[in-house]
C-alpha cells in the first residue's frame, strides 16, 4: 500500500533508540524527510546514518525536550531548515524511576519532573509547530503514551498520571486542531522490547540462572497473568512504528482523537 507520505517532513523526538528510532526509520522508508531528536549525540547520529543508508533525507537536532529552551530550539532548528513539519511524533518520555517505589517514597518534585517530560514536552513542541500546520491546512500529531495511562495497577503512579494527562491533552487538542486539517492521535504501547527492557530481562535471567527457554516461558506467563494479554509475548518497536506511519498518512484523515492501544490484547 502506498501510504502517500513521500516528501512529507517529520520530527521524531526520542529517536536515538528503541521505539523512537523504529518510528524514524519506518517514516524514512515511506519517503518522509525525518528530523531526529535526542539527548545522546552519538546514538542520535547513529539513527541518522541508518536513515541515510535507506536513501532518506535526515536532520539531526539535539536537546532535552524536558527543558523549555531545548524544546523550543529544536523546533526552531527544524523550522529554519525545512520551513516547519507536517508530522510531529512526540515520543520522548520515560519513567522517572525504575524501582517501582511505594507511592509515599515518590516526591512531589518527581511528579513534576515526570509531568514535564511525559506531558509538557509534547505541549512545548505542539505549541511551536502546530500553528504552522494549521496555516498550511494539513498536519499530523502522534503522541506516544503508554498503557500505564489507562490501566490502574497501583505502581509508578507519577509516570502513569503524566501519561494519563498526555492522553487527555491529546484528545482535547484533537478537537481544537481537527477543523483546520490537523489530526491528533495517541499510540499507547504495552510492553515493548527496547534496549532498556532487553538489558533488564538479561539481568533477571542471569540472577535466576534461567535458560533461554525458561526466560521465554516466564515472559509468556507474565504476559498472561500480570498483563492479561491474549498475545503471549512482548511487542517489537516496529509494531509501534507501523501504526504511527498509518496515523501519519493522508489515508488516516478521518481518524482523530483516537487512543490506539498496542499491547497484545492486554487490559
Amino acid at each position: 500500500m502506498d501510504m502517500q507520505l513521500k516528501g512529507k517532513r517529520a520530527l521524531v523526538t526520542g529517536a536515538s533508540s528503541g521505539i523512537g528510532q523504529a518510528i524514524a526509520l519506518e517514516l524514512a522508508a515511506e519517503g518522509v524527510d525525518v528530523a531526529v531528536s535526542g539527548r545522546d549525540k552519538a546514538r542520535t547520529e547513529g539513527t541518522a546514518r541508518q536513515i541515510e543508508a535507506l536513501g532518506g533525507k535526515v536532520l539531526v537536532t539535539l536537546g532535552d525536550v524536558e527543558k523549555d529552551a531545548d524544546a523550543f530550539r529544536i523546533a526552531d532548528e527544524v523550522t529554519a531548515a525545512w520551513g516547519g513539519v507536517d508530522i510531529l511524533v512526540n515520543n520522548a518520555g520515560n519513567m522517572n524511576r525504575k524501582d517501582v517505589p511505594h507511592w509515599l517514597d515518590v516526591t512531589p518534585d518527581e511528579y513534576l519532573f515526570s509531568a514535564s517530560l511525559n506531558l509538557a514536552a509534547a505541549v512545548r513542541l505542539c505549541q511551536k509547530l502546530c500553528p504552522g500546520m494549521v496555516e498550511r491546512g494539513w498536519g499530523r500529531v502522534i503522541n506516544i503514551s503508554s498503557m500505564a495511562g489507562t490501566t490502574i495497577r497501583g505502581r509508578n503512579i507519577d509516570y502513569a498520571s503524566a501519561k494519563a494527562a498526555l492522553d487527555n491533552f491529546s484528545k482535547n487538542l484533537s478537537k481544537v486542531l481537527g477543523p483546520d486539517g490537523v489530526t491528533v492521535n495517541i499510540v499507547a504501547p504495552g510492553p515493548i522490547i527496547t534496549p532498556a527492557v532487553e538489558t533488564w530481562m538479561k539481568t533477571i535471567r542471569a540472577q535466576n540462572n534461567w535458560s533461554e527457554a525458561e526466560a521465554k516461558a516466564n515472559e509468556r506467563e507474565y504476559a498472561r497473568t500480570q498483563l492479561h494479554q491474549s498475545v503471549l509475548r512482548y511487542g517489537e518497536p516496529r509494531e509501534i512504528a507501523t501504526a504511527v506511519a498509518l496515523l501519519a498518512s493522508p489515508l488516516s484523515g478521518f481518524i482523530n482523537g483516537v487512543l490506539l492501544p498496542i499491547d497484545g490484547g492486554g487490559a
